[in-house]
C-alpha cells in the first residue's frame, strides 16, 4: 500500500516539475514570438523533456537516490516524506505562477532527512549547493556580456527580422527542454530508485512521461511568467538565453549534478534585461518575487521533511511546533511580498515588460 502511495506522490510531483521547470524552458521562445501559441510551445517542451530524460537523465537520478545520504536509509516511508515535502513547496509555487527550482526543493527535502538521521554526505552536498550559485551567476554574466554586444548591432535587420532566427530560437527552446529532462526528472523518481522500488531505466521513462504531461496540462502560467512578465525579448536575445541555459544545465546533468534550470533561465533573462535597460530591471516585482521564492523553497522543504521525520518516525511531538512555525513564517513571507508588490505598483510598471 505504501509503495502505491509513494508512486502516486512521485507522479504528481513529476507533473508539477513539468509545470514549473520544464515549461519555463520554452518561455523564452514563446516570449520572443517564435512560437505564437502557448499550447504549441508546451507540446514542443513535452517532447524535448521526455527525450532528455530517456537519453541523459540517469546520472542525476543516481545523485538524488544515493549521492546525498546513504541509500540504505531511504525506505518507502522516507520516500513518501521526501516527496510530500518537495511537492508541497513546488505546488505552492505553481499556484503563484512562479518558476521554482525543483532541484532545490528536492535536495532540501533529502537534506532534511539526512539531518534528522545525521547521515549527510556533506562534501557532496556542498558541491551541489556551490553549483546552485555558480551556474546561475555564469548564466547571468554570459547573457549580460553577449547582450551588450548584441545591442551594439541594434537596428540591424538580421537581428530582428531574419527568418532563420525563428528556427534557431525554437531549436534552442527544444534544446533547453531537453536539458530539463536530463536534470529535473530525477527529482521525482530519484527517491523511488533510492528505495529500490524502481530501476533507473524505468524511472526515467515513467518520470519523463509524467513531467511531459505536467508541462502540457499545467505549464501555461509559468510559461507566461518567464516569457512575458520579466522582460520583452527579440529573437536574437531569446536564442542567447535558451542556449546558455541548455548548455549549462546539460553539462551539469552529464556530471550528475542537480541544478536549478529555472534559476539559470531566469538569471539569463535578468542578465540580458540588465544589458538592455540597466539596473531598473530589478525594480520589476516579478523578479523580486522569484528571488524570494528561491531563498525560501529549499529551507521550506528541508524543514517539512525534518519535522515529518521527527513526528512520525521519531515520535517527537515538538516537531509540530517547528512545522507550524515554518508554515506561519512562509505565509508571512508571501504576505510581505504581496504587500511590497501592491506598494510598488503605484510607482513601477507592475509586470508589463520593459
Amino acid at each position: 500500500m505504501l509503495e502505491y502511495i509513494a508512486l502516486a506522490i512521485s507522479l504528481f510531483f513529476a507533473m508539477n516539475i513539468g509545470a514549473s521547470g520544464a515549461a519555463a524552458s520554452m518561455g523564452v521562445a514563446y516570449g520572443a514570438g517564435a512560437i505564437k501559441k502557448a499550447r504549441h510551445a508546451l507540446l514542443i517542451c513535452a517532447i524535448g523533456v521526455l527525450a532528455g530524460a530517456i537519453l541523459g537523465g540517469g546520472e542525476v537520478v543516481k545523485t538524488i537516490s544515493s549521492g546525498i545520504m546513504p541509500q540504505q536509509y531511504i525506505t518507502v516511508k522516507i520516500v513518501i516524506i521526501i516527496l510530500i515535502s518537495a511537492t508541497s513547496a513546488l505546488f505552492l509555487a505553481n499556484l503563484l505562477g512562479i518558476p521554482l527550482s525543483t532541484s532545490e526543493v528536492t535536495v532540501g527535502a533529502v537534506v532534511g532527512v539526512g539531518i534528522a538521521y545525521r547521515v549527510l554526505y556533506v562534501k557532496s552536498l556542498l558541491v551541489i549547493m556551490s553549483f546552485w550559485v555558480i551556474v546561475p551567476v555564469i548564466a547571468f554574466v554570459i547573457a549580460f556580456i553577449v547582450g551588450k554586444v548584441l545591442y551594439k548591432f541594434q537596428g540591424k535587420s538580421f537581428l530582428t527580422n531574419h527568418p532563420i532566427l525563428t528556427v534557431l530560437l525554437v531549436f534552442a527552446g527544444f534544446f533547453e527542454a531537453f536539458s530539463a529532462g536530463m536534470n529535473n526528472v530525477a527529482n521525482a523518481v530519484g527517491p523511488l530508485v533510492g528505495a529500490g522500488m524502481i530501476t533507473v531505466t524505468k524511472g526515467i521513462w515513467l518520470g519523463g512521461a509524467f513531467v511531459a504531461l505536467g508541462a502540457l496540462l499545467l505549464g501555461r502560467r509559468v510559461l507566461e511568467t518567464n516569457g512575458k512578465k520579466i522582460v520583452r525579448f527579440e529573437k536574437a536575445e531569446g536564442i542567447l538565453i535558451s542556449t546558455t541555459g541548455a548548455l549549462l544545465v546539460g553539462i551539469s546533468s552529464l556530471l550528475g549534478l542537480p541544478v536549478p534550470l529555472t534559476q539559470v533561465t531566469s538569471s539569463s533573462i535578468i542578465g540580458i534585461g540588465m544589458a538592455k535597460s540597466g539596473k531598473q530591471i530589478f525594480h520589476k516585482h516579478i523578479v523580486k518575487k522569484i528571488m524570494c521564492i528561491w531563498i525560501v523553497s529549499p529551507i521550506f522543504s528541508l524543514a517539512i521533511s525534518y519535522s515529518l521525520i521527527q513526528l512520525f518516525m521519531e515520535k517527537d511531538l515538538y516537531a509540530i511546533v517547528i512545522m507550524g512555525s515554518v508554515i506561519i513564517g512562509t505565509l508571512g513571507a508571501i504576505s510581505l511580498m504581496r504587500t511590497m508588490r501592491e506598494e510598488e505598483q503605484s510607482i513601477y510598471d507592475a509586470g508589463e515588460g520593459i
